[in-house]
Parts: C-alpha cells; sequence; structure tokens
C-alpha cells in the first residue's frame, strides 16, 4: 500500500516512513499543508497519516480541504494533545481515525490496517439532504437558503437523520445516538423532539420530510416525491 505521511518532524517523519516501509509500504512525505494536499490530490493512496501541526496551514484545514476536493483516502489524524475538542474537530474535519501522541507503532499501524479494510464512501464535511444542509463543525444548518435556530438536541437529532437518509431509526437507536449513556427516561422523549425538530426544519416549508414509520420509528426522506 502506498501511503502519504504529512509530518513537519523530521524524526518523526523518519521513524514513520521507516516503520511503514519496513511493514511492506511504499511512502511519501510532505513537510507541510500546502504540499500535503498537493501530494494527496495528485497522487492515489491507500492511506493518510496527518499530523495536525504543521506548517503552512493545520492539519485539520488539509483534511477539510481534501474532502471538499472529493479526495476520500482513509485519514489517521496524529497530535501532542489529546483533548477531546481536538479529536472531535478533526473527526468533524473529516478524519477516519484520531491517535495521540506518543503512540504505539504497533497501534498505529493496526488503526491503518482497519481504516483500509472498511468500505470505501464519500464522507462529505457538510451534510446534505435535498435542500436540508448541516455543517456538524460549524453547528450551523440549513433549509434551503434559510438558516435554521436548533437546540442543541435539535441538532444532533437531525445530524443522525441527515447521516441516514431513508432509513427508518427506531427510538432505541434515537436514544442512543443523541442522548448519552446515562440518560433513564423514556422513549417517549424521541417524540416530543421530533416534533420540535419537524416544527423547524417542516412546517414553516410547507414540508413534511421528517416521516412516522408506524410501529417502527422515525425516517427522514432521501429525495422528494
Amino acid at each position: 500500500m502506498r501511503v502519504l505521511v504529512v509530518e513537519d518532524d523530521l524524526r518523526m517523519a523518519s521513524l514513520l516512513k521507516r516503520g511503514l516501509g519496513e511493514e511492506g509500504h511504499a511512502v511519501d512525505v510532505a513537510r507541510d499543508g500546502p504540499d500535503g494536499v498537493w501530494m494527496a490530490t495528485e497522487f492515489p493512496y491507500g492511506a493518510i497519516v496527518l499530523d495536525v501541526m504543521l506548517p503552512g496551514f493545520d492539519g485539520f484545514e488539509v483534511c477539510r480541504r481534501l474532502r471538499d476536493g472529493g479526495v476520500w483516502t482513509p485519514v489517521l489524524m496524529l497530535t501532542a494533545r489529546d483533548e477531546v475538542g481536538d479529536r472531535v474537530r478533526g473527526l468533524d474535519a473529516g478524519a477516519d481515525d484520531y491517535l495521540a501522541k506518543p503512540f504505539s507503532f504497533l497501534e498505529l499501524s493496526a488503526r491503518l490496517r482497519a481504516m483500509t479494510r472498511r468500505e470505501e464512501r464519500p464522507r462529505p464535511t457538510v451534510l446534505a439532504v435535498g435542500d436540508l444542509r448541516l455543517d456538524p463543525a460549524a453547528r450551523r444548518a440549513w433549509r434551503g437558503e434559510a438558516e435554521l435556530t436548533l437546540s442543541p438536541k435539535e441538532f444532533s437529532l437531525l445530524e443522525l437523520f441527515l447521516r441516514h437518509p431513508g432509513v427508518v431509526l427506531t427510538r432505541s437507536q434515537i436514544i442512543d445516538a443523541v442522548w448519552d449513556f446515562a440518560y433513564e427516561g423514556t422513549s417517549n422523549v424521541v417524540d416530543q423532539y421530533v416534533r420540535y425538530l419537524r416544527a423547524k426544519i417542516d412546517a414553516p416549508f410547507g414540508r413534511r420530510d421528517l416521516e412516522t414509520v408506524r410501529g417502527a420509528g422515525y425516517r427522514l426522506r432521501a429525495a422528494r416525491d
């Protein structure tokens, strides 16, 4: 497999190149953000190992530019920081996995193998179904040109539906995805928040895209009839 390492630290880049090379991979190295974007766009890679702290622009911007440009090569982000906010930002930018320094090379290698086994599919940074759009990183959503004002739970619920268009989601699946593990209430809360969401994304626009599937759950229509 051909791997692109985007890393400005010479020692770390050399270690990654040598270690991946010993496993039989062909390894290219980019030293900054712009070179990383150029190389990933111009040449086919099986995976990209991407550092967050880079000259030019950071790894988050590299990943976002690649995804916006239609490059869906699996990306493993590396950083010296292990904060939840950084992990979330990296994943929202389109990364497939996240590994904090210092790390075990065996773990990095295993994560690369796991990423490349996954089914290749587009993972856009902005989710869209019809004229409904949602930007997870910017925490903004729109119906057509109208920006929607959503509570945090409404936003998470809409994001879940946009990630699974046309799929019937049960109340239990919605609770597991949108509410934390400590939630001990009933599934009625799902019905309540679906009503809230409909009042913001459907009713003002004369739409009925968020459907009730009797006896099963709820579904966001993948396309208008």
